[in-house]
């Protein structure tokens, strides 16, 4: 029995011993082949610096915009300003994502500022672009559109009613050898008119000094440019606006040109070295001139604010300036149709010879 019970003992004793190795054996088999815990606790921290890095560049990069170096524009005190007005108030207040400095001053002022250096960016008459273009051997670019026609005929009666009906008339106007000048003549004589022999148009240096005659008597008709029109009007009892001579334009040139008054330049090393403060500004210029189209009364009172024009009158005459933004391929067609107007009715109008394509400034 005991004999027995041992050689139990003894089977049961190597079964443990058995069972015992092979589970060690068990155990210290190498396990399955898989990713690094390393690596794998790493991938975590990568991505994070990878992600903080992209933040960061975003960042400097945002801070770069914001603190880039100031944007110093200019432009002429009239309709071509007045599209700014909301730039102008942003600016000052440090919501725009560019730093500006304005100034509103006269071409005599900004043209040399543009030419040293002193000015980047500025609003200017559309012919004077075109000058300043060939003048500085293509260093200045058009970049929009910013003021359509603002000239009108108007009459103290009710004789005007079509581009015919002045024949044989006496018109005060001003712009002598200037864009109005060209603008009146090409309207004339696409209407048949020959200005030098069938009716007769004195010019004066300034709007001003055709008020007093309406206001006598010794002047019953003349083409004068917006805000100086209701300017007049208040002053002028039974002064109406006759014709829209933007509409009279259109109607002869069928889509081919239309009138254009004023125009934001740039000069092409500020354009080259800054593409994205440009880029901001011409986003943040276009907003602008849509808040002078769908808010009148705030526009006109900034408009008065910078001293551009009363803001009594700019509420009246800001619907009638064709404030406008229009850039790309449209602002090229309509630029390049008028400009081969003016340069059809005297070559000196556009500097002498029509700008190429490095005029316009499409990005």
């Amino acid at each position: 029995m005991n004999k027995i019970l041992n050689i139990i003992f003894s089977v049961l004793f190597l079964l443990m011993i058995l069972s015992g190795c092979g589970a060690k054996e068990e155990a210290v088999q190498e396990p399955p082949v898989q990713e690094n815990p390393a690596d794998v606790s790493q991938e975590p921290k990568k991505a994070e610096e990878q992600l903080s890095e992209e933040k960061k560049e975003d960042e400097e990069t945002s801070e770069e915009i914001k603190e880039a170096e100031t944007v110093i524009i200019s432009a002429l005190k009239g309709p071509t300003a007045m599209g700014m007005v909301k730039l102008m108030a942003d600016a000052e207040e440090g919501t725009t994502t560019n730093k500006y400095e304005f100034t509103i001053a006269t071409t005599d002022e900004i043209v040399p500022k543009l030419s040293k250096g002193e000015v980047d960016i500025a609003a200017l008459p559309a012919n004077l672009a075109s000058v300043l273009y060939n003048n500085t051997e293509g260093k200045v670019q058009v970049m929009a559109i910013n003021t359509l026609g603002v000239l009108y005929a108007v009459e103290k009666g009710e004789t005007i009613k079509e581009i015919g009906d002045l024949k044989g008339k006496t018109i005060y106007s001003t712009g002598k050898g200037a864009t109005p000048e060209f603008a009146v003549n090409y309207v004339l004589k696409a209407n048949g008119i020959d200005p030098e022999k069938d009716l007769t148009i004195e010019y004066k240096s300034e709007a001003a000094e055709i008020l007093p005659m309406l206001a006598g008597g010794q002047a019953e008709i003349a083409i004068l440019p917006q805000p100086f029109v209701t300017s007049a009007q208040a002053k002028v009892e039974g002064l109406r606006t006759a014709l829209d001579w933007t509409e009279e334009w259109n109607t002869i040139s069928k889509g081919e040109s239309t009138l254009v008054t004023g125009v934001i330049v740039v000069r092409k090393e500020f354009a080259e070295e800054n593409p994205e403060a440009v880029k901001i500004f011409l986003e943040e210029y276009k907003a602008s001139t849509e808040f002078c189209s769908t808010n009148l009364s705030d526009a006109a009172a900034l408009v008065g604010k910078y001293g551009i024009v009363d803001a009594a009158i700019a509420e009246k005459a800001i619907p009638f300036c064709n404030i406008t933004y229009i850039d790309g391929q449209e602002m090229k067609t309509a630029l390049e149709g008028y400009l081969n107007v003016l340069h059809g009715e005297n070559p000196k109008s556009v500097g002498g010879t029509l700008p190429n394509e490095s005029f316009y400034y499409i990005p």
